[in-house]
């Protein structure tokens, strides 16, 4: 494998779309948007109907990708990640926001209620950082703040140096 797999995970709207994206643009390697991926090939097992959305099947995403994380240069974005092959990655950022942000970001998306809430508790009680702790190793595991396009950009450069430590490490 030549190029690192990076997972980007957070609670939703903490900014990991905008970060994966530009990242990817940025070293060269492949983005994948679980939720994308997702509708675009139809990879639900239901619909949920308390929080309004489609309900992931865990099992065919992992065979949707297998192939692309074996190559390796990829960078996945998603909310949850206990469900990946420990495996995939060599690295782990999950995206934290101060949840006055969260709250305008998720409000501006139209969550209320039950979903807003449950949303802006998952990010107070750093539920996507603890995931991501008992799934990967803890060395692999860090927390970047996301609130500002100044974070936005020194993660991009703390990201970018990290990969390419990696590939003269490893190649």
């Amino acid at each position: 494998m030549r190029r690192p797999n990076v997972l980007i995970t957070g609670t939703p709207g903490v900014g990991k779309t905008t970060l994966g994206k530009e990242l990817a643009s940025r070293a060269g390697l492949s983005y994948v948007n679980v939720g994308d991926l997702a509708k675009e090939g139809e990879l639900y097992e239901g619909f949920d109907e308390e929080y309004d959305c489609p309900i992931l099947d865990e099992d065919r995403v992992v065979d949707e990708l297998e192939a692309r994380m074996c190559e390796g240069g990829v960078i996945v974005d998603y909310h949850g990640c206990d469900f990946f092959p420990e495996r995939w990655f060599h690295i782990v950022f999950v995206l934290r926001t101060d949840t006055s942000c969260l709250y305008q970001r998720l409000e501006s998306r139209g969550y209320m209620g039950k979903k807003l809430q449950d949303n802006i508790q998952c990010e107070i009680f750093q539920t996507l950082y603890e995931e991501a702790v008992l799934s990967y190793k803890k060395e692999i595991v860090h927390q970047l703040p996301s609130n500002t396009p100044e974070d936005l950009e020194r993660n991009l450069d703390q990201i970018e140096q990290w990969i390419e430590q990696w590939m003269k490490d490893n190649n």
